[in-house]
């Protein structure tokens, strides 16, 4: 078949995909050239756990339009620029990601009090986007194999205001039977080849090849053998890609099935997007647009014997001295004394959520918040601590306007004068969300804004 004349722009493209995606779309082939050559699309999300009621888009020096994927979901402009840079994004009030990004989790649905698994988590868009519909309730476990991936993925998690999250790097099938039977849902947003990225990503484009599509459906079944059995029964597994090959997406799918009569293929129950080859399954075409995501709900609708220990709060005091001054620090922060279980890793101090199983072998690099650090004679309050909290809640908040030259300064790592009646710790806010804290000593903020999330000068 013949592939229809296309620009010097699309030449480069890989001829195979082009001839593959004629084959899958056929009349709508030429619509779909057109769109390759447009600009892609620019979304953000916004973030309801750390700017709760409406967002604040006034706030920023755009506009924004919804997007059909997520009701927290929104498209802007192409043209904009550093808009990582802005105060409300270092903030966590909204999440830069493409908007079709958002499907899987709107499908997967989470609801407040859920223990829900994102298996393959990186860099943290769909985890933190599950975190606030959770809403502080349950638990959020994100899981990433790749270790330098997985610190990009804690970063997200802070920023974000989780604080019922945990983090791991761990592979699949280690973490997904040592937890088996312990979430409700599971989203399983699988590595694949990419193809619904070939026009953000060049480095996408070139990778391509059959091949590499054949190797990663091979990969994405695997995961999903891992993830069937960390689901309870009568839970959900959503399994998600970025690419239109039908080896990485209905095909995967109804061999999937075919390995585990425990589960059934539910209907999205969604409009956005189309229906794919299997028509309970969802296609996210530019078209349609987002960028290419493919999308299908699986349901286990047998028993799940297997239940993991649960965690034990310890009862061994580590240094009962160390303890005495975390609980000391959290109290000169905070109007009243955190009541989560506050364990010791290390030098380190966290506050756990509830209902968690046993953390031991699962390469877990944060369960909670990270309260702070062990030091000689005192214990240093952590970003994370401030990232999480709600200003109400803290004892001295400085509350700046997100454009103003002070939360500027802050955010490129400068020391700036205060209104002298602050003293000790201060949580600094951007329209009032929490960014970070520093340390009032007569008039001066001594800037606690960790060193790798600066704007540059």
């Amino acid at each position: 078949m013949a592939i229809l004349s296309c620009s010097v722009q699309l030449a480069a493209w890989p001829k195979e995909f082009l001839s593959r995606m004629q084959a899958l779309l056929k009349e709508e082939f030429p619509e779909f050239l057109s769109c390759l050559e447009q600009p892609y699309f620019r979304g953000l999300r916004w973030n309801p756990l750390k700017a709760p009621g409406e967002p604040l888009w006034d706030r920023l020096p755009f506009p924004v339009q919804p997007s059909p994927f997520s009701p927290l979901g929104f498209y802007f402009s192409s043209g904009e620029k550093r808009v990582g840079r802005l105060a409300l994004h270092h903030a966590g009030a909204f999440y830069l990601q493409e908007p079709s990004a958002s499907s899987a989790v709107t499908v997967l649905d989470p609801q407040p009090g859920e223990r829900v698994l994102d298996l393959c988590a990186a860099p943290g868009g769909k985890s933190t986007q599950i975190a606030a519909l959770l809403g502080g309730k349950g638990v959020i476990w994100s899981n990433e194999v790749v270790k330098k991936r997985a610190g990009i993925l804690l970063s997200n998690i802070e920023r974000m205001g989780v604080a019922n999250g945990v983090v791991s790097s761990c592979h699949p099938e280690t973490l997904c039977s040592g937890l088996a039977g312990y979430f409700d849902k599971v989203l399983v947003d699988a590595p694949c080849s990419g193809e619904g990225m070939f026009r953000k990503e060049e480095q996408a484009r070139n990778d391509w090849s059959v091949e590499h599509v054949q190797a990663c459906a091979a990969r994405q079944a695997v995961i999903l053998d891992s993830a069937a059995q960390a689901v309870r029964e009568g839970g959900v597994l959503v399994y998600s890609t970025c690419t239109f090959s039908p080896e990485e997406n209905e095909e995967t799918v109804s061999q999937f099935l075919e390995r585990h009569p425990a589960y059934c293929l539910e209907d999205c129950a969604v409009d956005f997007g189309r229906p794919g080859r299997l028509p309970q399954t969802r296609r996210i075409f530019p078209m349609d647009g987002g960028e290419g995501h493919f999308v299908a709900k699986l349901r286990r609708t047998a028993p799940n014997e297997a239940s993991p220990p649960m965690h034990v709060p310890s009862r061994q005091r580590k240094d009962a001295q160390m303890e005495s001054l975390a609980r000391a620090m959290a109290a000169e922060i905070f109007k009243r004394e955190p009541t989560a279980e506050i364990q010791q890793v290390g030098d380190a101090f966290v506050l756990l959520p509830e209902g968690l199983p046993s953390l031991q072998g699962l390469g877990v690099l944060r369960a909670g918040i990270l309260l702070g650090e062990g030091k000689p004679a005192r214990v240093e309050p952590a970003h994370h601590l401030f990232s999480a909290a709600r200003p109400e809640s803290l004892r001295q908040v400085w509350d700046l306007p997100s454009g103003s030259p002070e939360i500027e300064a802050y955010l490129r790592g400068e020391e700036i004068d205060i209104p002298p009646s602050y003293r000790g710790y201060v949580g600094v806010a951007a329209d009032g969300v929490m960014v970070g804290f520093g340390k009032a000593v007569q008039g001066r903020l001594k800037n606690r804004y960790p060193k790798g999330l600066r704007n540059l000068p």
